[in-house]
């Protein structure tokens, strides 16, 4: 059944305010609901995806997919103006252990909608399509908009958002769509995971024989637990480094030759990942090893003007220690969205269908008010987004 969108002729969005079609929640809740029956753990998300782009194409929106990643554009796409990116993911965790209910079951109690990827990132996606559909065929529209629901997030993995990035065209600004409580995330920390190994010398434990690589590896271990990299602003530490596995030894009568350890890294953009691998090599014994794939960190500036219309509508900016598809961007961008960030991963997992509305209401209100921001302030913000109240 296709359904139809409201044209909306008016020759600019500053100063108006379009009604929010009262089906987009219920749809909302509908598209999240089939999305939770289906498993979608990354690498597997064709299923979840085809739902994903029927419901798309239910609306007549002309839908672009590459693997199981999806995006689309605005009705009247203007190629001399800006496009704001809407990116959220599709794919989920592998459920753990400690599920008392079935993870693939949309059951609905006491205001919550429980299910695997309800809250990380569902919420957001159904939040955000809802938003892009509110401003489908709006022809006044003062900048382009990108829907892209993507695939692989959670492994940070190759056939996700960055896979597509160079076909999504010029994007200059993204709003990410992840669990914030509706709070507006301005940086993210980076993660970069290193395996060390000590070699030593095997040996016979009842004589002095070998060169014991845990006896090696004990003074890296220690320089990991209390280094401090310097540049600390407002008293954070730019990076924190977390030894999370160690691995040595085969048999009680033999002294280990080798020691392996993994280290979990997280940090701010003060040093670049290259930059904390050279001062790590510098001052450890051990063999330095970054693993592929590490995410970088991102910030926006407290002064652009997607953070004063996330102000303006009463979001309070912070910094997120968790990690995103913002790694893989290089525009300015922000991250933002319905659910909190504690429940992802965690059992029985769910969202508020409350949340799911006010994230609907948010994003839309992020992009009328937007425009308004920068018309109030040409000086200041001409240079931010070009083009955007043309």
């Amino acid at each position: 059944m296709i359904k139809t969108l409201n044209e909306q002729p008016v020759t600019s969005l500053v100063g108006h305010t379009m009604p929010l079609n009262p089906h987009f929640f219920s749809e909302s809740v509908v598209l999240l609901q089939h999305m939770i029956k289906i498993s979608s753990f990354s690498g597997d998300e064709c299923a979840v995806a085809d739902t994903i782009q029927q419901h798309l194409l239910g609306y007549s929106v002309k839908v672009k997919r590459q693997g199981n990643n999806i995006w689309c554009f605005n009705k009247y796409y203007d190629e001399t103006k800006a496009t704001i990116l809407l990116n959220s993911h599709m794919d989920t965790v592998v459920p753990n252990e400690a599920y008392t209910k079935d993870p693939f079951c949309p059951e609905i109690s006491e205001g919550k909608l429980y299910g695997l990827g309800s809250n990380d990132a569902g919420g957001c996606v159904v939040s955000l399509i809802a938003a892009f559909l509110h401003f489908y065929c709006y022809q006044g529209l003062g900048f382009n908009l990108c829907l892209a629901i993507t695939a692989e997030e959670e492994n940070s993995g190759e056939n996700g958002i960055k896979s597509i990035l160079p076909l999504l065209g010029n994007c200059e600004l993204a709003i990410v769509g992840e669990p914030t409580l509706l709070q507006m995330a301005i940086a993210e920390k980076g993660n970069l995971v290193i395996d060390c190994v000590s070699n030593g010398r095997p040996g016979h434990a009842a004589r002095e024989e070998g060169d014991n690589a845990i006896h090696k590896c004990l003074r890296d271990l220690e320089w990991f637990s209390l280094y401090q990299f310097p540049q600390q602003l407002k008293g954070i530490a730019p990076v924190k480094m977390t030894v999370t596995t160690i691995k040595a030894g085969s048999q009680h009568n033999i002294v280990p030759g080798r020691c392996e350890f993994t280290v979990d890294i997280r940090h701010d953009d003060t040093f670049s990942q290259h930059e904390i691998v050279d001062i790590i090599k510098r001052n450890v014994s051990c063999q330095v090893s970054p693993r592929a794939g590490s995410l970088a960190a991102s910030s926006v500036s407290p002064e652009h003007p997607i953070v004063k219309t996330g102000i303006a509508v009463g979001c309070k900016t912070y910094i997120s220690p968790t990690t995103s598809d913002q790694a893989w961007l290089s525009i300015p961008s922000v991250k933002i969205g319905p659910g909190d960030s504690a429940r992802s991963h965690s059992a029985d997992e769910f969202i508020y269908l409350e949340e799911i509305k006010k994230g609907i209401s948010l994003y839309v209100r992020l992009l009328e008010t937007l425009p308004l921001m920068l018309i109030n302030n040409p000086n200041k913000y001409k240079n931010e987004i070009r083009h955007i109240n043309n």
